[in-house]
């Protein structure tokens, strides 16, 4: 399998994952920035090979088959972010376009020793979850900092926005997934938050709030 067909696999995962299971040509095309025309070829080649379900009109969705690929893709890609960040010391906004050359590596046993070094870690450094080598993974119930009520505290596990400039926002205010967080205080006027941290007590603007979720430790109201 080349490395654009396991992109487009993992794209057409990704993209599955928000909103339904079919997937229209033109949002992977979006994805993949490239023209419909070429996403249309590049489906069909997938279907012959039983890695997708499409018909014209109706969307593309993964068979089994696909979705056992697609988050092999994805294991290897956390798994290479987890390396290179708690082994070769990368910050967490420099780990994504590295780990997306890794991900393309065929070697399994390679991959397996890998996650046997790490210690099976079950999230990547932007608090996504890793895949086993049977493509199961487990999913923790996570909400919004700005969907949350005053006196919630949680730990952070994970980022609506992996953007390089968010990251570097976390890291330059020491914000790090791990950490737990108590909300003191919400501004109505502007939604802006505020929470107690490691290092003391920050306020955090609304768009900062809905990029950064939480697995609750106390709901109070």
């Amino acid at each position: 399998m080349t490395l654009s067909e396991e992109d487009y696999i993992k794209a057409i995962y990704h993209l599955s994952q928000i909103d339904s299971k079919t997937v229209a040509t033109n949002a992977i095309a979006e994805q993949m920035k490239t023209k419909p025309s070429s996403v249309t070829d590049m489906v069909k080649k997938l279907s012959e090979k039983s890695l997708v379900k499409y018909k014209k009109y109706q969307g593309v969705s993964l068979s089994e088959k696909g979705r056992l690929v697609a988050l092999s893709v994805i294991r290897k890609h956390r798994l290479w972010e987890v390396f290179l960040v708690d082994k070769l010391n990368f910050s967490w906004d420099e780990v994504h376009e590295v780990a997306e050359q890794l991900e393309h590596i065929k070697s399994d046993a390679l991959i397996d020793k890998l996650d046997a070094y790490l210690g099976f870690p079950k999230v990547d450094p932007h608090g996504d979850p890793i895949p086993n080598k049977e493509g199961y993974f487990t999913k923790s119930v996570k909400k919004l900092i700005s969907e949350l009520p005053v006196l919630s505290e949680g730990v952070c596990v994970g980022v609506n926005d992996s953007s390089v400039a968010f990251l570097k926002f976390l890291d330059k205010n020491n914000i790090a997934l791990g950490d737990t967080f108590k909300i003191l205080d919400r501004e109505e006027f502007d939604g802006s938050v505020t929470i107690s941290t490691r290092v003391g007590s920050i306020r955090i603007s609304e768009q900062i709030a809905s990029n950064l979720f939480l697995e609750i430790v106390a709901d109070e109201e």
